[in-house]
């Protein structure tokens, strides 16, 4: 196709082109005019730009609007990509994949892993050996990693990122010895005789992680860069970030040189609430590549490693209820001190009681923003994992957003079932929340999960494995959302809770021009198939970032 040299204007055409705007629901041709969508309609628009617009035929294939993902660890994610992948099918070849690392790596480098679970792996020991009316889990050790990488300090995350597994020389670097205390919200497992196993769980993780040499953030600007190229490949166009400082420092490095073409709304991490407050920072400030987002703050922990906080204790541990960070008084004070100058919140919360919490806080700040006059803040709620039945109705009635992704569901069913019995019923409960009005927001928690966005689909409209389990109705059938629900979590409810609803999320005039083309339509084609959707060409602000060669 010729380009017609100097033309800012593009014409996409002959097209089918779904815009997520109920006005004008799908349409076949689009114009774009620098970063704004300036018209969305039919094959007439060739004749009302002819001349003014570079002329591009798609051949049928289908646009979408560029899709978010709204709740993902950008730094770790893109370090991930360089770190060794520890989410094996067998602890034996994790720790081959540790052993292959160290023989390429100088004796005292750090070697980094992401993504065990020991829940999956297949060779070990039953997960649950009883000892009278106690049972208590098989984990790694130190020892283990000792064996096979005997000359290296290692340190691992495990898929949740809420758990850490190093070795003998992490643990003496860190100076964790049996004397060491648990840090407040966190717990360094301890064997028979109070030595440290090798295992650190929630905070405790940071024992060690703190003494891992960082990235310069010129390093980590290159690691992003590199990130930024895999989310458009899957169709990304706009994250929700919540990793911290150097992550922030790094994206504004990418911004100043003109390298940013990624959409990020950056969280702020709750430790930081105290600078915001001084600086008189908000929610919202910043522009259309990188802006200020919620405060994020931990009310409980996760489900792989037990630790989120829950009314009733996990199945075969009867004195397992969780860790419960703070209540709903010491997370509403959090919260007056955020609503004040204008900062959400985004609270992560798994277990039932840990939501109920959160709920709770809520209400009062609902109450607070009233009584001060203070325009009601697009707060959220990340993860919502487990609802209790009482609740199930209350986040639509204080208008939050449920900030979730799908992808976890398939990977989670079983450790559900298992800690959680008949609770999982309302585990990843999109439907139970979609039919009470509650806004729904989606991502992946990558590196938690693949960012892949049609994956999420997948799992949000079958609640099956990639292989087809549990069988063709899904993991409680009663939640799946159709194909136009799941799609809007990933865009128009996006930018809904990033306060962007009236810039993205949508193909309308006036609207960003983020988009995606695609061979397949999701709306046409098998739910196994949308495993298999991939992205031909992104465009973020009018400009296409990415092609495929094929």
């Amino acid at each position: 196709m010729p380009v017609l040299v100097g033309l800012s204007m593009k014409i996409l055409h002959n097209a089918c082109i779904y815009t997520l705007d109920p006005c004008n629901p799908i349409a076949s041709a689009i114009v774009t005019d620098h970063e704004q969508i300036l018209a969305v309609g039919t094959h007439s628009l060739l004749t009302e730009f002819d001349g003014r617009a570079q002329k591009e035929d798609l051949g049928g294939k289908v646009i979408l609007p560029g899709l978010t993902d709204a709740h993902i660890h950008l730094q770790h994610y893109a370090l991930s990509l360089q770190n060794v992948d520890c989410e094996t099918e067998t602890y034996t070849e994790c720790l081959h994949r540790i052993s292959e690392r160290a023989s390429k790596s100088e004796p005292g480098e750090w070697i980094l892993g992401h993504g065990w679970n020991l829940n999956q792996w297949k060779d070990i020991p039953p997960a649950w050996e009883g000892r009278g009316t106690e049972r208590e889990a098989w984990w790694p050790t130190a020892a283990d990693l000792d064996a096979v990488a005997p000359n290296n300090p290692i340190y691992l995350t495990a898929k949740s990122l809420h758990t850490a597994w190093v070795n003998t020389t992490a643990l003496r670097l860190a100076n964790i010895a049996a004397n060491t205390p648990d840090p407040d919200n966190g717990r360094i497992q301890r064997d028979a005789g109070g030595q440290p196993t090798g295992i650190l769980l929630e905070t405790a993780t940071e024992l060690v992680s703190q003494v891992i040499p960082q990235p310069s953030v010129e390093r980590l600007a290159e690691a992003l860069q590199q990130a930024q190229s895999m989310l458009w490949r899957v169709g990304v166009t706009c994250v929700h970030d919540f990793d911290r400082r150097a992550c922030f420092m790094a994206l504004q490095q990418l911004h100043a040189l003109g390298n940013l073409h990624l959409r990020v709304i950056k969280g702020i991490p709750a430790e930081d609430l105290p600078h915001a407050v001084a600086l008189g920072l908000s929610t919202g400030f910043g522009d259309d590549w990188l802006r200020i987002g919620s405060l994020k703050v931990f009310m409980d922990g996760a489900l792989g490693p037990r630790t989120a906080a829950m009314f009733q204790p996990y199945l075969n541990e009867p004195k397992n209820r969780g860790m419960l960070n703070m209540d709903a008084e010491e997370l509403f004070e959090i919260g007056r001190r955020a609503t004040q100058i204008g900062i959400s919140l985004a609270v992560h919360a798994i277990g039932d009681r840990a939501n109920h919490e959160v709920l709770n806080a809520f209400a009062q700040l609902r109450s607070f923003e009233k009584m001060n006059n203070i325009p009601a803040l697009r707060h959220r709620v990340e993860h919502v994992q487990l609802i209790h039945p009482d609740d199930t109705g209350r986040l639509a009635e204080l208008a939050l957003t449920a900030s979730m992704q799908p992808i976890h569901a398939p990977s989670d069913m079983i450790m559900a079932d298992r800690f959680w019995g008949e609770r999982a019923s309302l585990a990843y409960a999109w439907r139970t929340h979609q039919k009470h009005g509650t806004h729904l927001a989606f991502g992946s928690d990558a590196p938690v999960e693949s960012p892949n966005p049609f994956w999420g689909l997948h799992a949000a409209t079958t609640r099956q494995r990639a292989d087809g389990s549990p069988g063709p109705e899904g993991w409680y059938p009663e939640q799946r959302l159709t194909v136009q629900e799941a799609l809007e979590g990933y865009t128009i409810g996006a930018a809904y809770a990033a306060g962007m609803d009236g810039r993205l999320g949508r193909l309308a005039t006036g609207y960003l021009a983020d988009l995606i083309v695609i061979n397949t339509d999701p709306f046409a084609c098998s739910s196994a198939d949308l495993l298999e959707l991939q992205p031909v060409a992104t465009m973020v602000g009018g400009e296409w970032v990415w092609r495929s060669e094929g």
